[in-house]
């Protein structure tokens, strides 16, 4: 689909700045920019790109103001990275939407579903299986007895959810996601044998949570495993059993969240952080990539960082003295050194 930009300014309540009758049908990064595509500039970072790029129409902020000629035309907006997302929500909306049942997926008679189900081929729906409306489910995508999907969810190729997870609306969980699972539960004996601990608790996902690929949710020992609504799991995310994800808590990728730990609303965590299990961290907490929590955090809105974390400018601080350390090693050495030689005098 073809969109000028007049078109694509007034959707996005945005100023054009230059030829407002340019077309634009794709979308490219700035760096890579051609003719006859949308770009966007929200990184400060990527400044320079903005005068040399190819790219037809670029979405900028309203405070932007050039410091030389520009060729393409510019769209000013309140957020471009934002703005950017809402035209490809448009266009992935105006895809046609995937339904019916392959004839070689397998649907237990005891399943429901509601209207428009998209079931693909070598997909495996178990008994007593509810799916709402508008849901979609991709090939070779395992649901388990008893599992529960809302509206308008999609389930993406190659994920398993085990039986009695029970899945809301608006959900995305991508391929190979592992819903389920049983959580790390074992119980040494007297001959220091591991005797695994059943886990009969479920996972259960609130709406609008989204899922990457190949993270794993662990089932609960008892009760449920909670991932609250708005909830954002990157790729290759760890969950343990009968942990509690917050409200719009977001996490990168190889996060890992040991079990029974509660986690509070509204949080992020880079890349990598570690969890350790049982304890509490307070809402609107940041942490940075590869950070160490390894005990509770109470103070609302704290950015921590390292390993064991604490908190930033308490890090910032050491950092300056971690840098120093070879210089004051190699100091102390020679200081050592002239003692020696004095003493030997």
């Amino acid at each position: 689909m073809e969109f000028t930009a007049k078109i694509i300014a007034e959707f996005l309540k945005g100023e054009v700045v230059g030829d407002s009758g340019i077309v634009v049908s794709n979308v490219s990064k700035i760096e890579e920019g051609k003719p006859g595509t949308l770009t966007f500039l929200a990184n400060p970072k990527y400044t320079e790109y903005i005068y040399t790029t190819q790219a037809s129409i670029v979405l900028v902020g309203k405070d932007f103001h050039p410091i030389k000629d520009i060729s393409a035309t510019l769209i000013k907006v309140e957020n471009p990275y934002q703005a950017l997302a809402s035209l490809l929500q448009l266009q992935e909306s105006s895809k046609p939407e995937k339904s019916g049942i392959s004839s070689q997926a397998f649907l237990d008679a005891s399943a429901r579903y509601g209207e428009t189900l998209y079931l693909g081929a070598f997909a495996f729906v178990d008994k007593d299986v509810i799916l709402g409306s508008h849901v979609k489910i991709y090939p070779q995508v395992y649901l388990g007895e008893k599992v529960e999907i809302g509206d308008h969810t999609i389930v993406y190729p190659g994920a398993k959810i085990y039986e009695g997870c029970k899945i809301g609306e608006n959900c995305i969980i991508h391929a190979g996601a592992v819903i389920g699972s049983d959580g790390f539960g074992f119980a040494p004996d007297a001959a220091n044998d591991y005797k695994k601990v059943p886990q009969i608790g479920n996972v259960v996902l609130k709406d609008f949570v989204e899922v990457g690929a190949n993270t794993t949710i662990d089932r609960a020992t008892l009760g449920s495993t909670v991932i609250e609504k708005g909830v954002k799991l990157d790729n290759l995310v760890q969950i343990a059993h009968n942990v509690k994800v917050g409200e719009n808590t977001v996490m990168a990728a190889q996060s890992g969240v040991a079990g029974s730990t509660t986690i509070g609303r509204d949080c992020m965590f880079g890349g990598q952080v570690g969890i350790t299990g049982h304890v509490k961290i307070a809402d609107k907490v940041k942490a940075a990539a590869q950070s160490g929590i390894a005990s509770g955090i109470k103070q609302e809105e704290l950015i921590v960082m390292g390993a064991p974390a604490y908190s930033l400018p308490e890090y910032q601080r050491s950092y300056i003295y971690f840098r120093k350390l070879p210089s004051l090693v190699s100091r102390l050495e020679q200081m050592e050194k002239k003692l020696m030689d004095f003493e030997n005098k």
